[in-house]
């Protein structure tokens, strides 16, 4: 049996810092996982930077609930539903992805969380599993499963290079130029493609 597992934020969001970035007018929240690599490192900074500007959770949710998917995200998810299970697989928060999935119809998502302080400042991370992405493929060909495996960031690359088939979408020239053997799509059209291709194999 097949199931398909896919990142959030790029692949069916906007990246939520980067409209958090423009809202506040802090460039430095631009900065995200395909820049970044080692992902303690990015909320680190992060963090850092909400403290300095007496920024809280709120302030993101608030954000957040402006954020509409991504233009067909809604209908390519509708429409994979159907043909196989879905799994996101992402490293957002808890606290910021269910105004997202009610947008995308409440599909199943495996994120972290956040430690957040009695006046509303984000403390730290709290993640469920380190490297969690790769964990999750791994369990789900444990129990039986072929995966196939969808990102455009480098907490994405673990998992689709562990998956049984996958891809990258919409992914930045950087991580293109690092991962030569990874194919890469830019519509959901040929994502859809591409995973009922791997349904079919």
């Amino acid at each position: 049996m097949e199931i398909v597992t896919l990142d959030l934020e790029g692949v069916l969001v906007p990246e939520i810092w980067i409209a958090f970035s423009e809202k506040t007018g802090i460039p430095e929240l631009k900065r995200t996982t395909r820049d970044e690599p080692d992902y303690h490192k990015l909320m680190a900074y992060r963090i850092n930077i909400l403290r300095e500007h007496n920024l809280k959770l709120k302030d993101i949710q608030d954000v957040i609930a402006t954020i509409k998917p991504l233009e067909g995200a809604k209908d390519f998810l509708d429409e994979l539903r159907e043909l196989t299970q879905v799994i996101i697989l992402s490293d957002t928060f808890s606290e910021f992805a269910l105004p997202l999935m009610r947008q995308l119809g409440y599909p199943t998502i495996f994120c972290n969380s956040l430690k957040v302080s009695e006046d509303g400042m984000i403390e730290d991370v709290k993640m469920r599993i380190e490297n969690g992405k790769f964990h999750a493929v791994d369990s789900l060909q444990k129990i039986g499963f072929r995966v196939f495996a969808s990102g455009d960031s480098y907490n994405d690359l673990a998992m689709i290079h562990k998956a049984d088939g996958g891809c990258l979408f919409r992914a930045p020239e950087k991580i293109l130029e690092e991962e030569k053997n990874l194919h890469l799509v830019t519509e959901y059209d040929d994502l859809l493609g591409e995973i009922k291709a791997f349904i079919n194999g």
